[in-house]
C-alpha cells in the first residue's frame, strides 16, 4: 500500500489535519511544526495530538513528516540566528514527541560563505547537543537543490554531515525530486543510477521519506522551483516512475506542488491509478 498526501495547515488543530487529508484521499501528510515563516511557536493541546493519534491508527494512516520553519538555519554565519534556530529545533522536537515515531524533516542551511565544513560541523553539532537515546521522532534532512550557499546539494554533503552525528539511529534523508533534478541528479533518464549513487554514498536505508514534485527549471539549475505533477521539466511518467521504483516502497510521499485542495485531490488520484506500469 502506498503512502500518498500533500502538506496541510495546522491552523485548525492537529485532528483537522487528519481529517482534511482524509477528505483529499490521502494516507500520510506534511505539515509545518510552526509558522514556515514565522518565529514564535506554541505546544499543541494535549487532547488534540491524542484525537489524532487515534484517527491515524483507526484509518490506517502512513508515517507523517512534519517539516520545520524556513527561517532555521543550524548553520547562520550570524550568532544569534544560529541561537534562534538551536531554540526552535529543540522546541519543534519536543513537540514532535507528543506524536511518537514521526519524521521531522529540515533544510539544512544556508553557509552564507562561511564553508561547507564550517556549516557540517554547525548543524552536526546542533544534533549532537539535541537528539536523545529516548525520542520516538526520526530527524530527517533533506536533499537541496543547491541555490546561493544552500547546504546539502550533493549525497557527500549530506554524508558528511551525517559522519559527524553520533546518534545516527536518530537521523535520516528526505529525498525531494525537485530538489535532486535542480542539484543536477538525472532521475529522468537515469534513476536507477541516481538511487545506486545515493546508496553507494549514504545508504538507502537512510532513505525514509520522499518529497514527490516536478521542477519548473532544467536540470542542474539550482533554482528550486516546484511545479505541478506533469506540468514541469521532470515529467508526469519520471516521477511515475518513483513512486514505482521497488526501492523506494514502503516510505511516504510528500507533494509540495504549487496546488489547491482540488489539485491535490487530483495528484492523489492520479498517482493512486497509475501505481502499476
Amino acid at each position: 500500500m502506498i503512502c500518498i498526501g500533500n502538506h496541510v495547515s495546522v491552523s485548525k488543530g492537529w485532528l483537522a489535519m487528519g481529517q482534511e487529508e482524509q477528505g483529499l484521499g490521502g494516507n500520510t501528510f506534511a505539515f509545518f511544526t510552526r509558522n514556515p515563516r514565522g518565529g514564535n511557536g506554541k505546544m499543541p493541546e494535549e487532547k488534540d495530538v491524542l484525537a489524532l493519534q487515534h484517527f491515524l491508527e483507526e484509518n490506517q494512516f502512513g508515517t507523517l513528516v512534519a517539516h520545520a520553519p524556513y527561517t532555521m538555519n543550524l548553520c547562520s554565519a550570524k550568532e544569534d540566528v544560529r541561537h534562534f534556530s538551536e531554540n526552535v529545533f529543540r522546541e519543534d522536537l519536543a513537540k514532535m514527541e507528543m506524536l511518537p515515531g514521526q519524521l521531522f524533516n529540515f533544510h539544512p542551511g544556508s553557509h552564507l560563505k562561511q564553508g561547507y565544513e564550517t556549516a557540517a560541523g554547525q548543524i552536526a553539532a546542533v544534533l549532537n547537543r539535541t537528539l536523545t537515546d529516548s525520542q520516538t521522532t526520526t530527524v530527517l534532512l533533506e536533499t537541496m537543490a543547491g541555490k546561493g550557499t544552500e547546504v546539502g546539494k550533493t549525497f557527500e554533503e549530506l554524508r558528511g554531515i551525517l559522519d559527524r552525528v553520533e546518534k545516527k539511529e536518530k537521523i535520516g534523508i528526505c529525498l525531494d525530486t525537485c530538489h535532486v533534478w535542480d542539484a543536477g541528479y538525472d532521475i529522468v533518464n537515469d534513476l536507477d543510477g541516481v538511487l545506486q549513487e545515493f546508496d553507494r554514498v549514504i545508504g538507502l536505508d537512510r532513505l525514509k521519506a520522499v518529497h514527490l514534485n516536478d521542477s519548473k527549471n532544467p536540470i542542474g539549475s539550482h533554482k528550486d522551483r516546484h511545479e505541478k505533477i506533469g506540468f514541469g521539466m521532470i515529467g508526469r511518467e519520471a516521477l511515475l516512475r518513483v513512486v514505482r521504483h521497488p526501492l523506494l516502497q514502503g516510505r511516504p510521499f510528500i507533494l509540495e506542488t504549487p496546488n489547491d485542495a482540488q489539485g491535490y485531490r487530483e495528484e492523489i488520484a492520479l498517482i493512486r491509478n497509475n501505481l502499476l506500469p
